[in-house]
C-alpha cells in the first residue's frame, strides 16, 4: 500500500468513527496523531555514520536521502521537502541561509571531514600520493565531481597543490558523489582514488583495501555543517534531532567515523 493510500485509509477510518459515534449519540473517539517525521538530506559521506547515529536515536521517524551536497542544496532551493540539511561543507548551508531558505540560528559545525587515498589493489605503492599517481599500473583514478561535491573540490585542490592535476586528467574518473566514488574503487572500476575517511573506516568497508590519510594542510578544511531548512524550523521534531546531533552520545559516534572537531570548538 502506498503512503497516500495509507493516509486516505486512516482519514476514512477517523471519519467513519465520528459518523458512527454521532449516530449513536456518544462522543467520537480520538484517532491517534500521525507520528512525527523528520526528513533529512545528508551528504553521502555520512551514509554509514548515520546508520550508527540513528540506531541510538529514539525520537521521531526519520526519512533520509543521501547525495552530493551540491545536488541536495539545489533540491532544497527548488522546494524539496527536507527539514534538516547535513552538508559536507559550510558553504551550501550558508548559501541557504543567505537565500532565506534556512534558519541561521541552527547552523552547526558537526565535524571536519578527512580525505584518504584508497585502493583495493595490492600492487599499488601507497607510500605517498605522488608515488601512487605515477605508478605504471594506475590506469583510472577516482574523485568526486568537484562541481557539486565538497570532497571533489578538496581532491582537486589537493591534486593542484601537489602539481599533478593536469597530469592525472586522462586517467580521471568522476563520481556523482563521494559514495559512488568509493564504489568505483571497491568494484575495480577505478584503481585508486580520493574518498572520505568516514567511508573506509566504517565497519562495512574496514579491512577492504589499503588507505593513506591525506594531511589536512594540503587542502582547505572540509568543515561540515548542519542546518534546519525553512520548513524544518517549524518542525519541533527536527529541532530535537539537531539537539541529538550535538549530544555527547552523537559526538562520540561522529568522532569514531573521523568527524573530529578542532580544538576549542564546543562539543
Amino acid at each position: 500500500m502506498t503512503p497516500r493510500a495509507r493516509a486516505v485509509r486512516w482519514v476514512r477510518k477517523c471519519v467513519g468513527f465520528g459518523l458512527a459515534a454521532a449516530w449513536l449519540g456518544v462522543g467520537a473517539p480520538r484517532c491517534p496523531a500521525a507520528p512525527a517525521t523528520v526528513t533529512v538530506a545528508a551528504a553521502s559521506d555520512l551514509v554509514f555514520c548515520l546508520e550508527a547515529l540513528h540506531a541510538q536515536y529514539a525520537g521521531a521517524r526519520l526519512t533520509v536521502s543521501t547525495g552530493s551536497s551540491g545536488n541536495l542544496f539545489a533540491q532544497i532551493r527548488q522546494g524539496a521537502p527536507f527539514d534538516v540539511f547535513l552538508s559536507a561543507d559550510m558553504r551550501y548551508p550558508r548559501e541557504l541561509i543567505a537565500a532565506g531558505e534556512a534558519d541561521p540560528t541552527s547552523l552547526t559545525l558537526y565535524g571536519i571531514g578527512r580525505l584518504v587515498l584508497w585502493t583495493t589493489r595490492t600492487d599499488l605503492d601507497l607510500a605517498s600520493l605522488a608515488a601512487t599517481l605515477r605508478h605504471p599500473q594506475l590506469r583510472r583514478f577516482a574523485i568526486a565531481n568537484p562541481s557539486h561535491a565538497p570532497y571533489g573540490r578538496a581532491a582537486r585542490e589537493l591534486l593542484e597543490n601537489t602539481g599533478v592535476w593536469i597530469e592525472i586528467q586522462p586517467r580521471l574518473v568522476l563520481g556523482e558523489n563521494i559514495s559512488q566514488t568509493a564504489q568505483f574503487i571497491q568494484t575495480g572500476s577505478a584503481d585508486a582514488g580520493l574518498v572520505a575517511l568516514s567511508l573506509v573506516a566504517a565497519p562495512a568497508l574496514r579491512g577492504t583495501g589499503r588507505w593513506l590519510e591525506i594531511p589536512g594542510h594540503l587542502h582547505a578544511p572540509l568543515e561540515q555543517g548542519a542546518v534546519l531548512t525553512r520548513r524544518g524550523a517549524g518542525n519541533a521534531a527536527a529541532r530535537d534531532y539537531l539537539v541529538f546531533l550535538r549530544s555527547p552520545q552523537a559526538r562520540a559516534i561522529l568522532d569514531r567515523f573521523g568527524f573530529r572537531l578542532p580544538a576549542g570548538v564546543e562539543r
